[in-house]
């Protein structure tokens, strides 16, 4: 798999750079996110723990894809500004569990 960085600014505000890339993958699978992970983080030189695969798009039948990733400066800096579903998919909490509400009891009918 090859990958090239199309498009690439910095987000001081938000402690992140932010890219567009292009992954060339011909006669292979649409590259896992963990793969792509790895191969951003070397093409900009940071570890694979502060990047962020927002979105990739595969295009049908060619072996090329396209994404957006955001690389951060810190785990605390993607950890304050992405959601939980994101920090979930890559690896930097745990899903949040929901609170079942209580049952609310239902009244008998009264048959006359």
């Amino acid at each position: 798999m090859n990958l090239r960085i199309d498009n690439k600014k910095q987000n001081a505000l938000q402690h992140r750079w932010e890219l567009t890339f292009t992954a060339e993958h011909n006669g292979v699978a649409t590259p896992k996110r963990d793969e792509l992970r790895q191969k951003v983080a070397e093409a900009m030189g940071a570890k694979k723990e502060l990047v962020i695969i927002d979105r990739t798009n595969t295009e049908t039948g060619t072996g090329v894809s396209h994404g957006y990733a955001k690389v951060y400066e810190s785990v605390e800096a993607a950890k304050k500004t992405e959601k939980n579903y994101m920090q979930v998919r890559h690896g930097l909490a745990e899903k949040k569990k929901r609170v079942a509400a209580a049952p609310v009891a239902k009244a008998a009918k009264k048959i006359k």
